[in-house]
């Protein structure tokens, strides 16, 4: 009984000493906790301001691409519109000239003068205008020099006349 007894009592001591032990290692755990904590808040600041540094590049950075994406964009576009806009204009103007030929060839065939056609009338009639101008002035000039001479004779028969 006394090896029980002998048992018992170094089973009270060893179990006092595991749980003098497990309670130490608690106390340490726990405290490496709380230092881990206190470190990590110093360290958070530090650590959350450099994540803010670098989110701002990585912003910067992809702003830039954005933007030189979008004006590359923008160029190709205006690009196109202008080579849209010429080859529409050129398809205009096309559908334009067939158009006039058109009409001109359907005016002609009623008789109806084109623009040439009344742009030679009028030079004709110009020159013409020109001519008669000319021969009116020298008809003028011829006249009155017949007029003075016929005109005495005219006077003298008509008063001759008169006293008859």
């Amino acid at each position: 009984m006394v090896k029980k007894l002998q048992k018992k009592a170094a089973e009270k001591t060893t179990g006092s000493q595991l749980s003098g032990t497990v309670k130490e290692s608690a106390q340490q755990i726990w405290l490496a906790g709380l230092g881990a904590f206190a470190k990590a808040q110093e360290e958070g600041g530090k650590v959350f301001e450099a994540l803010v540094k670098e989110g701002t590049s990585i912003q910067r950075k992809t702003q830039a691409a954005a933007e030189e994406k979008i004006s590359e964009a923008t160029n190709r576009m205006a690009t196109m519109a202008t080579d849209i806009s010429s080859r529409a204009s050129g398809q205009w103007d096309k559908l334009e000239n067939i158009f006039e030929e058109r009409v001109s060839k359907a005016l002609n065939k009623l008789g109806v003068p084109s623009a040439k056609d009344i742009e030679v009338l009028i030079s004709r009639i110009d020159e013409l205008n020109r001519n008669v101008a000319k021969l009116s002035a020298k008809t003028t000039a011829a006249g009155r020099g017949a007029a003075n001479g016929s005109g005495k004779a005219a006077t003298k028969r008509a008063s001759a006349r008169k006293s008859a």
